[in-house]
């Protein structure tokens, strides 16, 4: 789980400081993970070695709609759905998420420390598509 604090102007000029939190569960990587052809890291590297920015600000994007959510007092869960309603949507339309995207697609140490920290903390626990597929019809 990755927590950010996030400084930001609100819509009536206000400025704001709010902590905010984002996850990803290994069921989630490894969707991503057969997503991208079963191998989000080969899939990262072709979007830096083309340089292919757009991509990668995509991807970004994509990174924080899918991690962002609530994490209950009790540390139990991590909620992205209200009753059917997802989380993330409030939260795109807040000039916090407007702050914490610019600095993703400019920022390579915080993109870095983004990513390390809404990601599993057992990465081989995440199998790849190859390995999963092999257990299953093996």
């Amino acid at each position: 789980m990755y927590k950010k604090t996030i400084k930001y102007v609100d819509y009536d000029g206000n400025e704001r400081e709010e902590e905010y939190y984002f996850n990803l569960s290994k069921v989630e990587i490894m969707e991503m993970n057969f997503s991208k052809d079963g191998n989000l890291v080969e899939y990262l590297e072709k979007i830096k070695s083309t340089v292919d920015i757009p991509k990668l600000a995509e991807f970004f994007k994509e990174l924080i709609m899918r991690s962002y959510g609530e994490k209950s007092l009790d540390g139990k869960s991590f909620r992205k759905k209200v009753n059917g309603h997802l989380l993330v949507e409030d939260f795109m339309e807040t000039e916090a998420f407007t702050e914490l995207y610019m600095e993703l697609a400019t920022n390579a140490d915080a993109a870095s420390a983004f990513v390390n920290g809404i990601i599993p903390s057992d990465k081989s626990a995440i199998p790849s598509k190859t390995s999963f597929t092999n257990n299953v019809v093996n």
